[in-house]
């Protein structure tokens, strides 16, 4: 761009112009074609900031007052060193103008310097030779130490970045956030991420050197690879950004923000869990280093209960692995959180229902061998579970998509659950699941009739006392003063006991109910009993046809639905017939 300016100004500010001014003046040999008597050409190649920032700079010779801004300080600074417009050559220079600014107003402000040292990338090398971009860093680094992070709108807490602001160039004096609140929060990670790789790398490895708060460098980090690297931000798109790094640059910065990652939890929330899970997956995409994988597969396992099944579901990328979701991966991260201190019963049983969950989910995968099976199975302690019921389901729908093994695995893939802490429901299904091999089928029979024996005794139990309860009530109110039983009648006494009659009364129906159920599957097991003795002359290949034929029932083969209702549920409905009866 040309410029057409009077050299008096210039002169007067610029020792620089005053050189070349008077050397054109003095030397005419050394004049161009497009010098002449009255007008000298001077070139400026490679200008600080360029144009714009040579304007802003001729602006200042001619006295017209300037807005200095966070971003356009650093170029101005720099265009006066090119300029030499010093103190020394003239009083209240650009220099100095520059430095007051910086010092006074940028470096106090955390947002205003991460905006400068942003200003810098296109100034190298000459930002970095007059300090401006480690004043900025240093800046950054004090500031971000002091801040409480309870005070901030944290970006991992949101799942996309469209709440962030751009850096603008025509930020003037003044302009920073008024009446700022805990509740709206300083988003200074928004500029943070437009930051280029080498700047941001540089800003974290002071951060960590200063020992700041783990949630503060943590928040530094996965802001910038939500930013930066494509699909790390899996909850909605990523944001725009002015370059796309290439994946070569994105493995590079990926692999550096892993390794900066602070090894203590810094952020526990499902949220930052998901951003993990993210990471995780580019780097198997990108074929990033085994420490950064086995980085981020601990920072998992150690919050693991954060996790929801979708974020287990992490697709296998290698074509040496024939399932279609890395189980191998999603074993080593539950190893690292049994292995670590922190396990708690109630931390434990959301891990166990999340592998009952991820266990169903893989189980209709043809390609799943049964050793990986029953190794993810059994990973998890007894105790991780109340109910098996969710194993059960994994089992079934294992069987029903491997339907060709044999029958020995068939007996392994049923050992991973425990009959006994199957609910009635899934006794009930099980019983009638022609998948299941004999043996378990015996085992679930035997345990369910266990569970109908204690639920009988139990309601014997309540019917015994509720007799005791009636026989004593005439005796207790013979002792009661008259007025006071007129009173309680009137409280409604008498008509809480004739509930109670009418409830022991449906209880009884209950319990004739159960015990014929349990004389039946008395017979059944007597049956099955003598039909096993015939079963090593058979073979397994005909004791289903001859246990049908002795048991005179037809088995139903269907996959475990857990939103039939339970046996609490069809008692409910019963009685509630039974009082509509009455």
């Amino acid at each position: 761009m040309s410029f057409h300016l009077h050299k008096f100004p210039l002169m007067a500010r610029s020792k620089k112009l005053h050189e070349v001014i008077t050397e054109h003046e003095t030397n005419p040999t050394g004049r161009t074609a497009a010098d002449s008597d009255d007008f000298c050409h001077v070139t400026l190649p490679d200008f600080p900031g360029g144009s714009e920032t040579f304007e802003t700079a001729a602006k200042f010779c001619y006295a017209v007052k300037i807005e200095l801004s966070s971003s356009n300080v650093a170029p101005l600074r720099c265009a006066g060193e090119v300029l030499e417009m010093t103190e020394e050559y003239c009083e209240d220079n650009l220099i100095s103008k520059a430095e007051r600014f910086l010092s006074q107003t940028v470096l106090r402000s955390l947002r205003d310097s991460i905006r400068t040292l942003k200003s810098c990338e296109d100034l190298l090398p000459m930002a970095e030779s007059l300090g401006i971009v480690q004043r900025c860093i240093d800046s950054i680094v004090s500031k971000a130490s002091a801040s409480d992070p309870s005070l901030f709108g944290w970006p991992v807490n949101e799942f996309t970045n469209s709440g962030a602001a751009a850096v603008s160039s025509s930020h003037e004096t003044g302009s920073r956030r008024k009446g700022a609140t805990a509740s709206g929060g300083d988003r200074w990670f928004d500029e943070l991420v437009f930051l280029s790789p080498p700047l941001f790398k540089r800003l974290i490895v002071s951060i960590k050197a200063r020992d700041l708060n783990p949630e503060i460098v943590e928040n530094c980090l996965i802001s910038y690879a939500k930013k930066h690297i494509p699909g790390v931000n899996r909850g909605g798109r990523r944001s725009s950004s002015s370059s796309v790094l290439s994946e070569i640059e994105q493995k590079e910065l990926l692999e550096t923000i892993v390794t900066n990652l602070p090894e203590e939890n810094g952020l526990r929330s499902s949220p930052a869990v998901t951003v993990f899970f993210g990471m995780l997956r580019a780097a198997n995409i990108l074929i990033a280093s085994n420490a950064c994988r086995a980085t981020l597969e601990k920072k998992i396992g150690l919050q693991l209960e954060q996790a929801t099944l979708d974020d287990l579901l992490i697709p296998s990328y290698s074509y040496l692995t024939e399932t279609l979701y890395d189980v191998d991966c999603v074993q080593r991260i539950l190893a690292h959180f049994l292995r670590s201190n922190r396990v708690r019963s109630v931390t434990l049983m959301l891990v166990g229902k999340l592998i009952d969950g991820y266990l169903s989910e893989i189980a209709s995968d043809t390609n799943l061998k049964t050793d990986k099976f029953l190794d993810l199975a059994f990973a998890l302690p007894e105790q991780s579970r109340l109910y098996d019921d969710g194993l059960y389901r994994s089992v079934d729908v294992y069987l029903k998509a491997h339907p060709w093994i044999k029958e020995a695995d068939r007996e392994r893939i049923c050992g991973v659950m425990d009959c006994r802490k199957l609910t009635l429901e899934a006794c009930t299904h099980a019983a009638q699941n022609e998948r299941l091999p004999l043996r378990a089928v015996v085992q679930v029979l035997f345990f369910e009739q266990l569970q109908l024996r204690q639920a009988i005794a139990g309601t014997l139990i309540n019917t015994d006392i509720g007799r005791l309860d009636m026989e004593r009530l005439p005796e207790m109110a013979r002792q009661e003063d008259e007025s006071i039983v007129e009173d309680e009648v009137e409280r409604g006494i008498g008509g809480t006991w004739t509930a109670a009659v009418r409830d022991n009364q449906v209880l009884r129906l209950d319990m004739d109910s159960m015990r014929t159920r349990v004389n039946h599957l008395e017979r059944e097991c007597s049956t099955m009993k003598k039909a096993i003795e015939k079963i090593h002359k058979m073979g397994p290949s005909g004791w289903r046809g001859s246990l049908t034929k002795k048991l005179g029932c037809k088995f139903k083969t269907q996959v475990c639905d857990s939103h039939e209702p339970t046996i609490v549920e069809a008692r409910k409905g019963r009685t509630h017939r039974h009082h509509h009866q009455q």
